[in-house]
Order: C-alpha cells, then structure tokens, then sequence
C-alpha cells in the first residue's frame, strides 16, 4: 500500500501550492484568518480568488506572496518551501520570481510613466538600459507607449493601472499577484484591466487576482471561493465566460 507523504515531505508539482495554511492572530479569542487552506495553482494559469469583505483574501495573497507567514502549513513557490526561508531569501525571491499590482497604484508622482515602471526593477541588479527597454516593452504590451513621457497627475485612472500592471510584468515574474486591481476604476476600465492580465497569463505567468466583484471574476479562467477564511469553492469556468 502507499503511504500519502506527509505536509512536511510534500513536494509539489504545481508552480504555487499551499497545504494546510491557517493564519491566526493573537487575541481573546484568537482571530483565525485562514482555516487549512489547500490550493495548487499551475504555470500560465488565469485565477480569481474572490470572497466578502474579512474572508481571508488579502491576508492569503500576502502569504502567497512571501509578504507574511502563515501560523502553520507551507506554501510553496516554484518547489521552493518559503516558511522557512530567512527574510532576505524571501526578498530575493520576490524580486525574481513575484510581482504585485495594488490598488492605490503606488505610483511616485515625480516620474514619468516609463520611469516609475524602469524603478520597479532597480533590486535586481539589471542595468540601467535594460531597466529602460523593459519598461518601454511592458508599456507597450497594455497599450501605453505613447503616454510613456507623461506624469500620473497627466494620466487617467485606468491609465495609471496599466503603469502598476506594467511596473509588474516588466521585471518578467513567474507569478504575478493583484489585490482588487479594479477596485477603483469604472466597469469599462475594469473590464479592460482583466483583459490585459489575461494576455499576461496567456504569456506563461502565472496571474492570481483578489476581487470581490463576482461579475469580473466571472471573465477568469478559474475562480476560488474564500468564506471565513476557508476554500468553499473552485471553479472552472467556461469557455465561453471567460471570453
């Protein structure tokens, strides 16, 4: 008979696995964020994790993402066991493998477009030039090279997520990781914003997206479900949906 490997021999094939994530802060009583959470999410694949207000969404994508631990179980990256890696293997692996696109955009103000994408990149020891055709290449790719030279205070807001979502992908991630990336645009700007992630995902990235709009989730090619911090549901959706 064959023995199941245990969580802590478990080496997972999928390019982002977590097995038995909880997440729990101190307090009386405890507050427990995640509740034994187990995903595998594969190279290439387009995910929407959507769930109410205080279902756990931020704080998994914040695990996933190296940015925080969990209490117990493990979540690999790429085969690597990130829990147990010391904070600057964990930086390194962000700079290299991970890329975050945020809500608030979190552009500098001072800088043009190209700029503020070129200073993403600036840990992972690339050159100047190299920073600067990168980021010329990923505003091309969401439709921003003619904007390039202009400012964010010059920029609309969708305008200003396509720089976050090229200031992501410039650096090239594996995995690239976005909390409620529409959140603060229009439907017709939303809309536009998941379909350049989509093409992204189509480039062999993985594209892993936090939304609690059930309608945006619903143009993913996969969709998991959080409740009270647990995985309650995990789609697939169909073809047709997703277009």
């Amino acid at each position: 008979m064959t023995v199941a490997p245990s969580t802590a021999e478990f080496a997972p094939v999928a390019h982002l696995s977590l097995r038995e994530v909880n997440k729990v802060y101190p307090g009386n009583p405890p507050l427990h964020v995640l509740k034994n959470v187990t995903l595998d999410i594969s190279p290439g694949e387009f995910v929407a994790v959507v769930g109410p207000s205080g279902s756990g969404k931020t704080t998994m994508l914040s695990i996933m993402g190296t940015l925080d631990s969990p209490t117990s179980g493990e979540v690999w990256i790429g085969g690597v066991a990130t829990r147990r890696l010391k904070e600057m293997e964990r930086s390194r692996l962000r700079s290299d493998q991970i890329g975050f696109i945020f809500q608030q955009f979190f552009l500098l103000p001072t800088l043009s477009a190209l700029d503020n994408v070129a200073t993403g990149m600036l840990y992972q020891g690339i050159s100047k030039r190299v920073r600067r055709e990168r980021a010329r290449r990923a505003l091309d790719r969401v439709g921003l090279s003619p904007r390039a030279g202009h400012r964010p205070s010059e920029l609309s807001g969708g305008e200003q997520q396509r720089v976050a979502i090229a200031r992501a992908i410039a650096g090239e991630p594996a995995i690239l990781f976005a909390d409620e990336p529409t959140g603060a645009l229009d439907r017709s700007s939303g809309r536009r914003i998941v379909t350049y992630l989509r093409d992204v995902a189509a480039g062999g990235t993985t594209v892993v997206v936090i939304t609690h709009d059930h309608e945006l989730a619903a143009l993913f090619e996969r969709r998991v479900s959080l409740l009270d911090g647990a995985v309650v549901g995990d789609e697939r959706l169909a073809e047709a949906a997703v277009r």
